[in-house]
């Protein structure tokens, strides 16, 4: 039988009621499963992960969470909260929205403090996730002075180190360097295998096959349009191209002109 963590019936939510951002999700997600969310800019992918996190609610529609309805009743429960904070991390496309402390160090232990983790605890983890991450030289260091790519690494620690069973992360490799994406990568793949469920929504289809089971298409009507294995999605170039994941390319070559569709890939930010 499946362990379904997430299903998903009919979920709707609308900005001030009046601005649509998702129009009739229906998903599972099972324990341990891999999953990518992608779709073109404003189709409701960050959306759908902060619904997942319990940060917003559907207005219409149900959201159930290991059997349990997910709202805002159910998380005024103390218990069930603190349950479901300790299971469930999101890691936020902007890094600057989870880093609020004096120093990263600070940053990184807030949460298990707030859980009331032990002092030793909070010490072995730390020690790991600074020997993973390589950060050590940055724990006195203040958040704001940090390179983009070390915020990443810092709000991945601050959410690693309560060991949660599951991580949702809205565009984990924005931005960053080769290096630091394949450091992110491989890191995510190690925490799939160690059993965690792994959520990602990402525009860097380089990056789709190595960290999905399976990958949902949320199109311009905010709603799901296709979903399946890695390789059945971007082996689909007329599907990538009405989801504004590809566009047309044109190039000279001996005078003349040649046309073919262009993947939306993140490394291609950095070229100019």
């Amino acid at each position: 039988m499946d362990n379904i963590i997430f299903e998903l019936k009919d979920v709707r939510f609308s900005y001030l009621n009046k601005f649509p951002a998702l129009c009739g999700i229906n998903i599972k997600i099972n324990a341990g499963q891999k999953i990518s969310i992608i779709g073109a800019n404003g189709c409701g992918k960050s959306t759908f992960l902060q619904i997942l996190d319990g940060l917003i609610f559907a207005d219409q529609g149900e959201v159930v969470f290991c059997g349990r309805k997910l709202d805002e009743k159910s998380l005024s429960n103390s218990g069930f909260s603190r349950e479901f904070r300790s299971q469930v991390g999101f890691i936020f496309q902007n890094p600057d929205v989870q880093l609020f402390c004096p120093t990263v160090k600070e940053d990184i232990i807030f949460a298990p403090l707030q859980l009331g983790f032990s002092k030793d605890q909070i010490q072995k983890r730390l020690d790991k996730l600074i020997f993973t991450l390589k950060i050590q030289d940055l724990l006195e260091r203040p958040p704001h002075q940090l390179s983009i790519g070390e915020k990443r690494k810092v709000a991945i620690a601050s959410i690693l180190i309560i060991d949660p069973q599951i991580l949702i992360l809205d565009e984990p490799t924005a931005g960053l360097d080769p290096l630091t994406t394949r450091h992110i990568i491989d890191l995510l793949i190690e925490e799939n295998n160690s059993g965690k469920t792994i959520i990602t929504a990402t525009h860097d289809l380089h990056i789709v096959e190595e960290i999905s089971d399976i990958v949902y298409v949320f199109g311009q009507q905010k709603v799901i349009v296709k979903s399946g294995p890695p390789a059945s999605i971007l082996n689909d170039p007329a599907l990538l191209e009405a989801n504004n994941l590809a566009h047309i390319h044109s190039h000279h070559h001996k005078d003349k002109i040649h046309i073919h569709p262009h993947l939306h890939l993140e490394h291609h930010l950095d070229e100019n």
